[in-house]
Order: structure tokens, then C-alpha cells, then sequence
């Protein structure tokens, strides 16, 4: 039998702890995990079967030896993507912050569960104060927040809120007591988790009205006004619009101020899903881009995104009501949350959510702020903007390459790319097919050579096939240089279609 007693399994003390945490911080430095200059590969891809058959991944009866975690450890390094390389343009997310990353080990080492001040004292403090200077930035006033377990979670918080406001016996009652369904109003470029939760809190995707967008995709707020008087007319309750600021695939803001007014005059709870966009609130150049934030019931941002927070860490902020939350959610446990502790139970902020354990996220996030300060994290979201705009005018002096729209509000840019022997001749459907199809051959190739990872997608509510999306993010600190390779390296490997 393999001893338990080696460097990666004894816990026996603290040193023993230590130890362990330094043998992985060498191996990360020897695998090139904290590598930015670009000089490594972003993946090294293995199908399925191949990587099933070059790693162990069965769990046994008896513990693996040292060396055999040790060989296990750089395999998982070696073959997983290197989201922190400055070539990964993949997700609406990138690497992570080396404050940020400092603040999740230390979060994971102390082990706690952020429900009551008395097991998480210093954690509640500072999630406190995250979300107090997040409500800061929107300019909500006398408010509230929670971290949360991504944006869909995020979202969902906004849709219990507004429905407890327009019918609180819902807590009691449920849905099923309702004469008349519950309508809820999203963009048809909004995203998929307003489907989802109308699913997951019985209102129905069927009640979920798709409201249509403009060129730049942007909700139309004339056609929403227009949607809402249609559900009202076919027997529905309106009760919650949700805006996006940054649009999954074209990272569009919608018209805020616009919207607000819709939303007022029909008496609708207006959510703005900022999980993207919101990083824009830090910079002083940029955040005039979210005005109107302000006049919406509620937000949810991801700094985990474009600011490079690690995953997961997520805020939902809702206006006005310091209480709302709770009201909404609280059902007093009484093995948890009793009101005869020996301190302040005002501190205790479980009972106003949907989790009853709930990870520490706010460490990361409040490490980056303190370490950089409101003015360094604008300063990220300012390069990371401008290097898009660069881009963004690259691609459209570069033969080949095609915009999917001219204008772009945030730090994504979507294109098709044209090899040299499809370019003047007759754009007909069987063309297009054929670059849809060279789309996802070139996002092969560079995949396989480790080069560049860029994500593609569909529109097919715009009859658009597929495309790629570049998305810029703050981690690393894009350069010019890093947007020029992607160009460079979509002509190298589309050189021969």
C-alpha cells in the first residue's frame, strides 16, 4: 500500500502544510502556469479518448504515491487552457488578477462559509464593504447586495424581488393561487439564464417576452412598451423587464434611460443585467456608457469577467430597500440564525439568501480594490477598452476580415475572416456556408497549434452563421502587439482554405 505519510498527502502539521504549498508553487512555476509573455502554447488539446487514455482519472482504494500525484499534478497543468495567456480571447473572461488570486488561496486556506458574522467575522466585513462601494458606483442610495454564485444566480435574485414586490402571498401561496401568469420582458439578445430562471421559479419560459433589438443590438424600447401592453392584452402580469448592459455575443448596451421610462409608466420592476458591462462603472473614461444604471431597480455585475476576478465572483445589488433581500428570502432557522447571540445579529447575512452555505467571494475581489484602488482598476478596464477599439480599427483596414456590425459598445469585437481565394467572387447562400464552415476550421487550427484561443458562435435570430467573437479582457493587461497576433495567426492558418 502506497504511504500516506508523503510531501502532497501528510496533514499532520502545519509544516507539513507549508511544505505542500511549496512543491505546487514549484511545479506551477516549472509548468509555466504564472508565464504571460506569451511564449507558450494557450492549450495543449487532447480529444476525449486521448486524454483518458495519457491520464489516470480513476479513484481508487488505495492512495497514490508521491510521485504518482506529483506526474498527476503537471498533467492537469499541462493539459488544461492557460486562461491567463495574453493569446486566450475564448470566454467573457480571462486570467486572473494576481491580488485577486491571492485573496481566493487565502479564502480556500481559512475555509469558512460567509451565512453569520460569528464563523466569518473578518469575511463579513469585508463583504460589506464590497458591496457598499459596488452601490456606490451604480449611485444607488440606502441599498442592498449579496455575492452570489455567478450572473444567472444573479439574475434570478432580481426576478424573486421583483415578484415578492408585485405580489408578496407569493412566499406563502406560490404561483398556483395566481389568476393571471406572470410576464417577464428580456431582449432577443439577452441572455439564456432569464429562461432558466423563469423555469426554475414556476413562471414559465412561455411567459418570457423577447423583445426586439436594433442593429448594434440594443433593445428597442419602443417595441418593448409595445410587447408589455401585449401581455397585459392576452391576460398576463407584467412585473419584471431585464435590460443588458454587454450582451453576451455582441456586447451591446441596451438604452438604459429609455428603458427606465418604459419600465415607470408600466409599473415594472427594471433589472440591468451588467455581469459584463459592469466593470465599466471603474473607469472614468468609459462609465458614461452606463448612464441610466442608476434609475434601474437592480444590477448584477461580474467582476469575474472582464475585470478578472477569479471565478467565481459575482454581486447582486437592488435598490432602495436595505431590506428587500431579507424580506424576499428569510426564513430564520433558528439552529443558525438566533436572534439571542452574544453580538450584533444585524451582521449575520444568511437568512437573506438562497444558499444557506455560501463561498467566500468577496476576499478576491476586495484584495484587487485595496491593492490597486478604485483609480488602478479604471486603469485596467481603460486598456483593456482601447486595445478593443484597436481592434476594432485593425480589422477594418485588414483584407479579410468583415465586421458582423461597424460599432461595438464594450470589449467584444465579432468578424468573419475571408481567405484570399473566396474574396471577390458571388456572396451567395452556398458562399456564406462555405465561410461559416472555415470559420470553425480556422478556430480548429489554432486551437490544435496552441496559438490563439478565440471563441465563434451563431445569430440565428439574425440569420447570421457562425462568426468569430474576439472578447478583450483586463488579465493580463492586453498590448497592441496582443491584438495583432490574433490577426496574424487567423491569416497564417487560413493561409491554405
Amino acid at each position: 500500500m502506497a504511504e500516506l505519510s508523503t510531501k502532497w498527502l501528510s496533514l499532520e502539521s502545519t509544516n507539513n502544510v507549508a511544505t505542500m504549498l511549496e512543491n505546487l508553487l514549484k511545479v506551477l512555476k516549472e509548468e509555466h502556469v504564472f508565464d504571460r509573455s506569451g511564449d507558450q502554447r494557450v492549450v495543449e488539446f487532447l480529444h476525449p479518448k486521448e486524454l483518458q487514455n495519457t491520464m489516470s482519472f480513476s479513484l481508487d482504494e488505495n492512495p497514490a504515491n508521491e510521485k504518482e500525484l506529483e506526474t498527476l499534478i503537471r498533467q492537469i497543468i499541462r493539459y488544461s487552457v492557460k486562461t491567463s495567456s495574453p493569446h486566450f480571447h475564448n470566454q467573457l473572461y480571462g486570467g486572473v488578477d494576481e491580488f485577486g488570486l491571492v485573496g481566493s488561496w487565502l479564502t480556500e486556506v481559512l475555509n469558512t462559509s460567509q451565512y453569520t458574522y460569528e464563523v466569518a467575522p473578518v469575511f463579513t466585513m469585508i463583504e460589506h464593504e464590497v458591496i457598499q462601494k459596488s452601490l456606490k458606483l451604480v449611485d444607488y442610495r440606502h441599498s442592498d447586495g449579496i455575492m452570489c454564485p455567478g450572473g444567472s444566480i444573479a439574475n434570478m435574485y432580481a426576478m424573486i424581488l421583483a415578484r415578492y414586490k408585485k405580489i408578496p402571498e407569493v412566499k406563502k401561496l406560490g404561483v398556483s393561487w395566481m389568476g393571471k401568469p406572470l410576464a417577464c420582458f428580456t431582449s432577443e439578445d439577452g441572455h439564456y439564464s432569464i429562461l432558466k430562471a423563469a423555469h426554475w421559479l414556476g413562471i414559465g419560459t412561455d411567459n418570457v417576452y423577447k423583445v426586439k433589438t436594433d442593429e448594434n443590438g440594443r433593445m428597442d424600447a419602443r417595441d418593448l412598451k409595445k410587447v408589455i401592453i401585449k401581455a397585459k392584452d392576452e391576460g398576463r402580469l407584467p412585473f419584471f423587464v431585464n435590460a443588458t448592459a454587454g450582451t453576451t455575443v455582441l456586447g451591446a448596451i441596451d438604452p438604459l434611460k429609455e428603458i427606465a421610462k418604459v419600465c415607470r409608466s408600466m409599473s415594472v420592476w427594471f433589472h440591468v443585467d451588467a455581469c459584463l458591462g459592469g466593470s465599466l462603472l471603474l473607469s472614468e473614461s468609459y462609465k458614461f456608457r452606463l448612464h441610466g444604471i442608476e434609475l434601474s431597480d437592480s444590477v448584477a455585475w461580474n467582476p469575474h469577467k472582464m475585470l478578472g476576478a477569479p471565478l467565481q465572483c459575482s454581486l447582486f445589488l437592488v435598490k432602495e430597500d436595505k431590506k428587500a433581500l431579507h424580506k424576499a428570502n428569510c426564513f430564520q432557522a433558528d439552529y443558525l440564525f438566533q436572534q439571542d447571540k452574544f453580538y450584533d445579529v444585524s451582521w449575520d447575512t444568511g437568512d437573506k439568501s438562497v444558499q444557506c452555505g455560501r463561498k467566500v467571494d468577496a476576499m478576491k475581489f476586495w484584495l484587487m480594490w485595496k491593492a490597486r484602488g478604485t483609480i488602478g482598476l479604471g486603469q485596467l478596464v481603460n486598456q483593456a477598452m482601447q486595445c478593443a477599439e484597436y481592434f476594432l480599427k485593425q480589422i477594418k483596414t485588414t483584407p479579410g476580415f468583415r465586421l458582423v456590425q461597424p460599432y461595438y459598445d464594450l470589449c467584444t469585437v465579432c468578424f468573419w475572416y475571408i481567405p484570399p481565394r473566396m474574396r471577390n467572387k458571388p456572396e451567395t447562400l452556398n458562399w456564406w456556408q462555405d465561410i461559416y464552415n472555415m470559420t470553425t476550421e480556422i478556430k480548429k487550427r489554432l486551437t490544435l497549434d496552441g496559438s490563439v484561443m478565440i471563441g465563434y458562435t451563431p445569430l440565428l435570430h439574425r440569420d447570421y452563421g457562425n462568426f468569430f467573437r474576439m472578447v478583450v479582457t483586463c488579465q493580463p493587461p492586453p498590448t497592441e502587439s496582443s491584438m495583432d497576433h490574433v490577426i496574424k495567426e487567423i491569416q497564417r492558418v487560413a493561409s491554405d482554405l
